[in-house]
C-alpha cells in the first residue's frame, strides 16, 4: 500500500445501553492485569500452600491454567517497554504476516469475538502500530496493515520473545520441550470441520 493511502481513525466508543450515553473507552495503554498484584514478592504462586485445591490439581487444564500464568507474568515483564500484551503481539504477527487481512479475520484466527478485536486492534492503533485502510475490493471493510512503528516495535518485541520464550523453557531440555510441545497439539488439534 502506498503511504498516502487513507488511515481510518479507531472506531468511536459506543453507547453501552442504547442510548445516548457513551461508555468510555478503554484506555488502550491502561495496566496490564498481570501487574495488579504488585506488591506480591513473586507474583502468581500456582500452589499457595496450606491450601486444598481439591480436583483442581488433577486437572489436565488447571495444571495448564497454572503453567500459563507463570509464563504470561514473565511475557508482560519481558515487553513491558512496548506495552505488549500476549494478544497484541499474536495480533501483530498475524497482521504483519498476513496482507490484506480484515478485522472478522483476525478475530477468527485468534479465537476472540469480534468486539474483542475491535478493542484489540483500536488500542493497537492507538499505539501507532496498526492502520486501517480501505480493503480493495470492499467498500465496507478494512485491511489491517503495521505502520512503520509497528515493523519497528515488532521486530524488537520479537527478539524479547524469543529470549522470554528460551527462559521459560529453561527448565525442561530441547526433548521435553519438543514432547511438550507435541503433547499440547493433540490437546489443541486444527479444526476439520
Amino acid at each position: 500500500m502506498s503511504s498516502d493511502a487513507p488511515v481510518v481513525p479507531p472506531a468511536p466508543a459506543r453507547a453501552a445501553n442504547g442510548g445516548g450515553t457513551r461508555r468510555k473507552p478503554r484506555d488502550p495503554l491502561a495496566p496490564d492485569p498481570a501487574s495488579a498484584g504488585a506488591g506480591l514478592e513473586s507474583g502468581f504462586d500456582p500452589h499457595v500452600p496450606n491450601i486444598d485445591y481439591g480436583v483442581l490439581d488433577s486437572l489436565i487444564g488447571y495444571a495448564i491454567r497454572r503453567a500459563q500464568i507463570r509464563i504470561y507474568e514473565d511475557f508482560v515483564a519481558s515487553l513491558a517497554q512496548w506495552q505488549i500484551t500476549p494478544p497484541r503481539f499474536s495480533a501483530l504477527v498475524i497482521i504483519s504476516r498476513n496482507p490484506h487481512l480484515k478485522l472478522t479475520e483476525l478475530a477468527r484466527i485468534l479465537g476472540i469475538a469480534r468486539s474483542g478485536a475491535v478493542l484489540l486492534v483500536d488500542a493497537l492503533q492507538e499505539m501507532n502500530l496498526v492502520a486501517r485502510r480501505p480493503a480493495a475490493g470492499d467498500r465496507r471493510a478494512y485491511s489491517l496493515v503495521l505502520t512503520a512503528a509497528g515493523r519497528r516495535t515488532l521486530e524488537a518485541a520479537t527478539q524479547a520473545v524469543i529470549r522470554h520464550d528460551a527462559h521459560v523453557g529453561s527448565v525442561l531440555s530441547e526433548d521435553e520441550q519438543a514432547t511438550l510441545k507435541a503433547l499440547l497439539a493433540r490437546l489443541a488439534p486444527p479444526r476439520t470441520d
